[in-house]
């Protein structure tokens, strides 16, 4: 039964008025889980490819990673961005230009993915994308028909996860759940289908994989254009690209996209370091993609929930700060941080106690490599109890406003920090260790990385308090 355009407008004005744990709790739970529902479309495609196919499969996955990464940074940028900016005109109660940034965002939508499918469709650039994902000449066949695949289906990706988005900043927080729950459903079932029953291999779960995406992008769909009950709805004449709009989306929408960008950029520098010192090691270049792989995938499955805890307190944040509820702000950014500093506490916890029985998950079952694999995971995990305060504290001033603030710290854990780690750390720590090979040095760069981040957000956190208070007094304005 559709909801009269009261219990619709009080939906959204809630954000300002209603208990900050009951809020946090109803849009961080759903996001959570969205966002590991999300993450865990790698996650199954490494193990259905790990027992099918064996490490091939799970090197092939590995060397598609950063481009899979890239474009779920391009779903968040445009997505993210556009939340960001609707939220914000929301709280300053402009619902018609809510839509307008709606409407851009689909728009940005299939531009990105026309871009997308002309690079797949041209060989030039879908080899010079293997080439720089480092895929050696066993796995190139089957990366170069698994990235392809993923190319071509980009735009349901783009609309089922940036677009999904919107659901919550509507209020709707479960409805977003249900749309990420529906794709991933499909997925499994289709990479089941695909891979095990049929015997597609690499190309059955690329297939997989975008069927399970158009399901969610269908149910996206459905609701802001067939939802009544929907505040925002998709209209044709919001779509026409406007430029101060698509600006103010892409600004806000960096944060986002760098850190997964950077992610992407770190995929693609460690593919190329595994493969050169895993060839020097007992562990083997293949092998090395295979086992690290499965790390970093684990790595960045972990960081899901905390991205979706900074995601579900995008609208509360940039809502309450949009209506100057200064207090409200303080409130949910301290609760936001608790409750992603919990998850990533839960996530260490399991992570050190059963690394084994994660990697076996997997198909990895050779005892050498078993060993090296558990051993990375503990490494390269050591700091992530703290890793939730970083990410959410990052999210804060993409929220409020501050894209370039939020896109520094968001560099700081993937970009600046990591990148020279992994250069020059498989160089020095041999030498200071002499039972580490370069190769084991790649998986130390990370806890290190993390520290130097986590420090730099500190300072950023305490300096914005302050700025805080001046605003709550009066003292200067907010501009975004």
């Amino acid at each position: 039964m559709a909801e009269d355009p009261k219990a619709i407008s009080e939906n959204v004005t809630r954000l300002g008025s209603a208990s900050i744990p009951k809020l946090i709790l109803e849009f961080a739970v759903p996001s959570v889980v969205g966002m590991l529902v999300n993450g865990s479309y790698n996650i199954i495609d490494s193990i259905f490819l790990g027992h099918a196919v064996g490490e091939i499969g799970l090197s092939t996955v590995t060397v598609a990673n950063p481009i899979m990464i890239v474009f779920m940074a391009l779903s968040m940028l445009v997505g993210n961005g556009g939340n960001a900016l609707a939220a914000l005109r929301l709280g300053e109660g402009k619902k018609d230009q809510a839509e307008r940034i709606l409407g851009n965002v689909v728009t940005l939508c299939l531009i990105l993915w026309i871009i997308v499918a002309t690079l797949a469709a041209t060989p030039p650039a879908l080899e010079g994308l293997l080439t720089l994902s480092s895929a050696t000449e066993e796995v190139r066949p089957y990366a170069r028909i698994f990235i392809r695949i993923l190319c071509f289906g980009f735009i349901l990706q783009c609309i089922g996860f940036g677009v999904n988005n919107f659901i919550r900043t509507c209020g709707a927080p479960n409805r977003a759940l249900g749309t990420m729950i529906i794709g991933l459903g499909g997925a499994t079932v289709f990479n089941f289908l695909f891979v095990i029953v049929m015997g597609w291999g690499v190309m059955g779960s690329a297939l997989a994989t975008i069927m399970g995406q158009g399901l969610a992008c269908a149910a996206v769909l459905w609701y802001f254009l067939k939802t009544k009950s929907a505040p925002l709805h998709i209209r044709l004449r919001n779509m026409k690209p406007n430029i101060r709009v698509v600006g103010s989306i892409l600004s806000l929408g960096v944060p986002s996209f760098s850190v997964q960008a950077g992610m992407a950029f770190v995929n693609f520098v460690l593919n190329f370091q595994l493969v050169k010192y895993g060839a020097i090691s007992p562990v083997g270049a293949q092998d090395a993609l295979a086992a690290i792989g499965v790390v970093q995938r684990i790595g960045m499955f972990s960081a899901m929930p905390l991205i979706g805890v900074a995601v579900a307190i995008q609208p509360l944040l940039g809502y309450n700060y949009g209506a100057r509820k200064i207090p409200r702000v303080r409130r949910i950014l301290f609760t936001g941080i608790g409750v992603a500093e919990t998850i990533s506490t839960i996530e260490w916890l399991i992570v050190m106690l059963f690394p084994s029985q994660i990697a076996m998950a997997f198909g990895i079952s050779h005892e050498a490599l078993l060993a090296f694999t558990i051993s990375a995971l503990r490494v390269q995990f050591a700091a992530l109890i703290f890793v939730g305060f970083q990410i959410v504290s990052s999210n804060y001033f993409q929220a409020t406003g501050q894209p370039l603030k939020s896109i520094f710290l968001s560099l700081t854990r993937q970009i600046i920090f990591l990148i020279p780690l992994l250069f020059i750390l498989p160089e020095v720590l041999p030498s200071l260790m002499p039972g580490l090979w370069g190769l084991d040095a790649l998986y130390y760069a990370t806890p290190i990385a993390d520290s130097l981040a986590i420090l730099t957000t500190l300072c950023f956190v305490i300096w914005e308090l302050k700025r805080l208070k001046r605003l709550e007094a009066g003292q200067i304005t907010a501009k975004y």
